[in-house]
């Protein structure tokens, strides 16, 4: 079952939800708004290896926007750190971000309980479009989960993808065992 604006709000006053910055503006009918942060990523390299690590370059949005292009793929990240203590959080565009062509993510859209850091963007697009730091660039929507959770992610040994970071995060994949 998909939190209500009312069940969103109560669980950010009870810290089992925490949206930072939060702002009372960006919370939809059964929704919160996340915005793209200031910093981008691409990878260094054409041709990727999912056993090694891939390396990456970040650089900073412009005042006067970033032009993003068909050809590259890039990651970016959430404008606000979230927590989610006790709901399974989904990350999806927002359908003006859609109607532009902007994809934010290819597969990685669901979060899990426990997760606590910004939420890296798989970006990509259809044709070039400009962005701008802080522009509106998805939704979080919180699901309830039926019976205990056993592991939170933050306690997961696996957990590859945690911590307080406001960068763009690279694949981690070369990290398992495969």
């Amino acid at each position: 079952m998909i939190l209500s604006d009312s069940e969103i709000l109560k669980f950010v006053d009870n810290k089992d939800i925490v949206i930072d910055p939060f702002d009372r503006s960006c919370l939809g009918c059964n929704s919160y708004d996340v915005h793209l942060g200031k910093r981008l990523a691409l990878y260094k390299s054409n041709t990727l290896d999912a056993k090694k690590h891939n390396e990456i370059e970040y650089f900073d949005i412009p005042e006067e926007g970033y032009v993003l292009e068909p050809s590259k793929f890039y990651l970016g990240v959430t404008h606000e750190y979230t927590e989610t203590h006790k709901h399974v959080p989904f990350l999806e565009g927002k359908s003006s971000v859609g109607r532009l062509g902007i994809d934010i993510h290819a597969t990685a859209g669901k979060g899990d309980i426990g997760f606590c850091n910004y939420w890296t963007l798989e970006i990509s697009v259809k044709q070039p479009v400009r962005v701008y730091a802080e522009m509106p660039i998805g939704q979080l929507i919180f699901f309830n989960v039926d019976g205990d959770v056993m592991t939170p992610y933050s306690k997961k040994a696996s957990a590859k993808y945690m911590g307080k970071t406001p960068i763009p995060m690279e694949s981690m994949m070369f990290k398992n065992s495969f």
